[in-house]
């Protein structure tokens, strides 16, 4: 993550009560609706400020948050202090940052299949010396859920709950070629973004793809998102019918000629999760 090019030290600052405006007698209450969309929008508003944390782990102050959220100064203060009381934010001595009642959620929505995974995640990684994902349909994209980073100087990092396309990755055309057709024609956009000159054009130049896909059961991305990376990824299904996908991204220095080995390695570990968890899900993928 990039830290902010102009970092603002952070001041202590008095907040002076306001008192709430009086209502005359008899006057019209607002619509519920109006309540209705001012929740959704402190809502919305917390949410930006809690992104902008997360983009920016080191810690930002008030006026930081400010800038990078748009919002004015006195409204990030009111949302910030609200969720420092819920244990969501918290002031540090380099800012704040987000809080531990985030990271209680993120274990508590972890599913079994997650955690029973991610010690073969760990030992492929390790086989490999590379980073190991573990990806989530979401929607018409793919959510990294769970990482192993590669110990080495250069490696292939994205950060847990970002998302990314379909037609365009290794875990999320491995999952399209496990829905199928049908599915794939559903959920892909009509037209592409070109991420590198390397990204499917159109849905035709895809399927054709797919359809080897779907006999290999291997997907690849040959920097079709970004440029100097690539990757190598298969799907697989929990119990829930939740779809999700194993990958191994990798420079791109690293990629060429060396497919054979990164496949022979990934199937090896989706035999052993199937074998170990065969009774709670499967990775079969239609004929």
């Amino acid at each position: 993550m990039v830290e902010p090019a102009d970092p603002v030290n952070r001041t202590q600052e008095s907040v002076s009560a306001i008192p709430a405006p009086l209502t005359k007698v008899g006057a019209t209450k607002e619509p519920k609706e109006v309540n209705r969309a001012v929740d959704v929008q402190v809502i919305a508003r917390a949410a930006n400020i809690l992104g902008a944390l997360g983009e920016y782990p080191g810690g930002l102050s008030l006026a930081q948050i400010a800038r990078v959220t748009k919002l004015s100064r006195s409204t990030v203060h009111r949302i910030v202090v609200a969720l420092c009381k819920q244990d969501y934010v918290r002031s540090t001595a380099s800012g704040y940052q987000l809080g531990p009642a985030l990271l209680r959620l993120a274990e508590a929505s972890r599913s079994n299949f997650e955690l029973d995974v991610n010690p073969f995640l760990v030992e492929l990684s390790h086989e490999l010396r590379e980073t190991v994902d573990l990806s989530q349909l979401t929607g018409q994209t793919v959510t990294f859920v769970d990482q192993v980073i590669a110990m080495r100087r250069l490696r292939a990092v994205s950060g847990i709950g970002i998302s990314f396309p379909l037609y365009c990755t290794a875990p999320g055309k491995a999952v399209l070629a496990a829905l199928g057709p049908a599915a794939t024609k559903r959920l892909l956009p009509e037209r592409f973004e070109r991420f590198t000159p390397s990204t499917h054009p159109d849905r035709a130049s895809l399927e054709r793809e797919l359809d080897e896909v779907r006999r290999t059961k291997i997907a690849y991305d040959r920097e079709e998102h970004t440029l100097g990376i690539c990757a190598v990824g298969m799907a697989i299904q929990a119990s829930d019918e939740n779809w999700y996908a194993v990958s191994v991204p990798l420079p791109a220095q690293r990629f060429y000629g060396q497919e054979s080995r990164l496949t022979t390695a990934l199937t090896a570990s989706l035999d052993a999760i199937l074998k170990e968890q065969r009774t709670n899900y499967s990775a079969v993928l239609p004929d």
